[in-house]
């Protein structure tokens, strides 16, 4: 008689589990503060900025040139609203569109100016924040932080 492949799988190691469990706890707390932060910054930007608008904003600026298909799909998010978030953006002035070179029947968007200059400052006392935070620790364990954080990110394996 054979084993059904639940049978054959082996039972969870306990303090892989506790230790799973740790990181999920972390990460919950972590993306409150995360929300916190994307509130604040977006404020700083504009007074009443929702901060899905700010998100957008940051993945436009991080992007430089990027359509609004891409835009929605890097956002994992609907056209529609990311075309609400990017008017709202554009009539602040902090975005434009410009023709893609890549296809000419499409738009690239853009931060202007004035989009990249209130994004750095609304990101400055947080960045110098960070800074503080991670000033005592070694550079290898920062560094191995954010090794570890993109792994995490992507669903790889640290070092792989």
């Amino acid at each position: 008689m054979t084993e059904t492949s639940d049978a054959a799988a082996p039972a969870p190691d306990a303090d892989r589990h506790a230790a799973v469990q740790a990181v999920e706890d972390e990460l919950s707390s972590l993306i409150g503060s995360v929300r916190r932060v994307l509130a604040e910054h977006a404020e700083r930007v504009s007074p009443g900025m929702l901060p899905g608008v700010y998100k957008v904003l940051t993945t436009i600026a991080r992007h430089e040139g990027i359509t609004l298909s891409a835009l929605a799909e890097s956002l994992m998010a609907d056209k529609g609203q990311m075309s609400r978030a990017v008017r709202e953006l554009e009539g602040l002035g902090l975005v434009e569109r410009a023709a893609d070179p890549r296809d000419r029947r499409s738009s690239a968007l853009r931060a202007t100016a004035v989009g990249q200059e209130r994004l750095a400052a609304a990101r400055a006392p947080r960045e110098r924040a960070l800074v503080a935070a991670l000033e005592d620790w070694a550079l290898e364990d920062v560094q191995a932080l954010a090794r570890l954080l993109r792994a995490l990110a992507t669903g790889t394996t640290p070092g792989a």
